[in-house]
């Protein structure tokens, strides 16, 4: 019996972002008159690919995808994302990779679990985990490219691509401004009640990173770690 996938959305080419690190720019409907972007990020080692925060896409781009490598990991960093995992699952026999328990897209089921002593399918590289969150989350953290690829924990946007006029109304209206933040809805989501998030945060800013890449928006490149500590000490977490 065949699946049913999610559509294949609007979306850009695949772009290299960062030595043999690649951005895909696509998008969602969220509902009538709702739409609003979304990222995937592809790194190769060799001929390997690893998908992570995956986005389905065209035929005529599955085939740029896979002239650049065999795609073999598929890593979910966040519980609000996951809709197009199974998809590349199937048709590439990928590992995927993802924390457990998560409450959206309960019947994706990792093969390899995130934890913070697990090494992640990408030499150079560490998993971050939000402990004190009260949903899944996650981070990939590269060290030789300084890069952080997030979900919806930091994003960095400066522009509104792929968002409908009334998206961009409802967005504005609940905080959400170019420049690179915290999200909202997911910090609301995942803090404890009476908790915080603050350990976290201070953990996460002793890594050494300059870059970062989020399932929204775009790379913020070089200055990640000084806008983000600023953001952090003003920020109640």
């Amino acid at each position: 019996m065949s699946k049913c996938y999610a559509p294949i959305y609007p979306h850009d080419p695949i772009i290299e972002i960062l030595e043999n690190t690649y951005l895909l720019r696509g998008s969602i409907k969220l509902g009538f008159g709702l739409s609003m972007n979304r990222n995937m990020v592809i790194v190769r080692q060799g001929d390997e690919l690893t998908i992570i925060n995956a986005v389905r896409i065209s035929e005529s781009e599955l085939k740029i995808l896979e002239n650049l490598g065999t795609v073999r990991h598929i890593i979910r960093l966040g519980d609000f994302h996951g809709l197009d995992d199974q998809f590349y699952i199937d048709r590439y026999q990928a590992t995927f990779w993802s924390q457990s328990h998560h409450v959206n897209y309960p019947n994706l089921i990792p093969q390899q679990i995130i934890q913070v002593d697990i090494r992640p399918p990408i030499k150079n590289s560490e998993f971050f985990i939000f402990e004190q969150a009260t949903c899944p989350e996650a981070i990939l953290f590269i060290k030789d490219k300084k890069l952080l690829i997030t979900t919806d924990s930091i994003q960095y946007w400066n522009d509104w691509k792929y968002f409908s006029f009334l998206s961009k109304i409802i967005i504005y209206l609940m905080g959400f401004r170019f420049g690179l933040f915290v999200g909202g809805p997911w910090l609301k989501r995942v803090t404890p009640k009476r908790g915080s998030l603050k350990s976290d945060f201070d953990r996460l800013l002793k890594l050494e990173f300059e870059n970062v890449i989020a399932a929204h928006g775009v790379l913020l490149k070089d200055s990640a770690k000084d806008k983000l500590t600023l953001l952090i000490n003003n920020f109640k977490t």
